[in-house]
């Protein structure tokens, strides 16, 4: 048997997907990058008024 001739199967989907998933990964990684800079800063601001 022979390779299947025609366009390769199921590419585009693939890279899409890939796409919405570091998208994703991307967008739970800047909110927990955002939560831990808070904390720093209300940790600081508390340490400071002791």
């Amino acid at each position: 048997m022979m390779a299947k001739a025609g366009s390769d199967k199921n590419t585009k989907n693939k890279s899409k997907h890939q796409k919405l998933l570091e998208r994703k990964k991307n967008k739970i990684k800047q909110k927990e990058e955002a939560h831990k800079e808070r904390l720093k800063i209300l940790k600081a601001q508390i340490n400071a008024t002791k």
